[in-house]
């Protein structure tokens, strides 16, 4: 297992469009692209830098995780994803040294990309996030 990069930041926020503006005009950032995930229930701004991206995060729905997260903590970091060359492999290594995973197996995104979390309970209060691109 490789951990290549840092794929992305996940920030959680009950206002896209407000975030947005922020990242936009105060940081000099722009927004590659924007697309709502029903199965997560979220819209996701996503926002380049360098090789990495920052993914600003708003639940569509009140009683997701994302939500929760948000009514709890308030809007801030929600993950850091780390890209793997094989995610079975980096699940299998943490689930070893003892850190527990929120999937059973990798689900798969709309683009093909593999993913996976790590409670924060078990990541020093981090959740993790795995990623497995597919092959170009």
């Amino acid at each position: 297992m490789t951990i290549n990069r840092i794929d992305h930041i996940a920030i959680v926020v009950d206002d896209l469009e407000a975030a947005r503006a922020f990242y936009e005009q105060a940081l000099g950032l722009t927004v590659s692209q924007v697309e709502e995930i029903p199965a997560e229930q979220v819209r996701i701004a996503f926002l380049p830098v360098g090789e990495s991206e920052i993914e600003l995060l708003q639940p569509t729905a009140p009683d997701t995780g994302v939500a929760k997260f948000l009514a709890k903590r308030g809007p801030g970091l929600h993950h850091v994803c780390l890209e793997v060359d094989d995610i079975e492999a980096a699940m299998h290594r943490m689930k070893t040294q003892g850190v527990e995973l929120l999937n059973e197996a990798p689900a798969t995104g709309t683009s093909g990309t593999r993913y996976a979390f790590a409670h924060p309970k078990s990541t020093f209060g981090v959740l993790i996030e795995l990623y497995e691109r597919p092959a170009p």
